[in-house]
């Protein structure tokens, strides 16, 4: 037998030993590594019920909306979007991509692709067009596979945009419709005519 296995077993015969003569230390170890498990669990479950609380408490003026970057807007498009359910929401705008700014699946289990529209001047800015309309249609269920292709603006839409929309079953969200929104009254779904079914009966809690 080799000086490595002799002392391995050395090792192993007086850990056994110790144990023999002091039986409660592997009910310690087990009470201690059982307890520091527990705290960490209760720990994240703390933790995500914190965050829970803080984005369901999540609410935006018109002026706090109309003051934000574009960049900025898109991110609380999304953040508005996880404070009504949907943990997966994700900001992809940006160079590249394909007319979505904001992708999430809500508790129903559909697949929203958002288009964010933001004008600094508000309902004084120049109005959504079509050409943004088209751009989201054109990749917003083809590209992105989205159940509900929404645009969301702080502004205004124009006629021929809201006849579009209309036309390709695309959801506007107008600066009205963003105001109640952004206030907590009641998540987007609710606030928009004829969405999709759910893919799923019941809302993942």
């Amino acid at each position: 037998m080799g000086g490595g296995l002799v002392l391995a077993w050395v090792l192993v015969m007086g850990v056994a030993s110790f144990m023999a003569a002091h039986p409660w230390v592997p009910v310690v170890l087990v009470l201690l590594i059982g307890g520091a498990a527990a705290a960490w669990m209760v720990q994240r479950r703390r933790a995500a019920r914190w965050e829970q609380v803080r984005s369901q408490g999540l609410r935006y003026a018109l002026t706090q909306l109309d003051a934000l970057h574009h960049r900025q807007f898109e991110h609380a498009v999304r953040d508005l979007m996880r404070r009504d359910g949907c943990a997966d929401a994700v900001q992809v705008g940006g160079a590249g991509d394909n007319g979505a700014d904001v992708k999430a699946t809500d508790p129903y289990g559909r697949l929203w692709v958002i288009q964010c529209k933001h004008r600094r001047a508000g309902l004084a800015g120049s109005p959504v067009g079509t050409p943004d309309l088209q751009v989201l249609n054109g990749t917003g269920r083809p590209v992105h596979k989205g159940d509900v292709v929404v645009l969301v603006t702080n502004g205004r839409f124009s006629k021929p945009a809201l006849e579009f929309a209309r036309s390709q079953r695309l959801h506007l969200v107008d600066r009205a419709v963003l105001a109640q929104w952004a206030s907590g009254s009641r998540p987007l779904w609710e606030l928009l005519r004829a969405v999709p079914p759910p893919r799923r009966a019941t809302p993942l809690s």
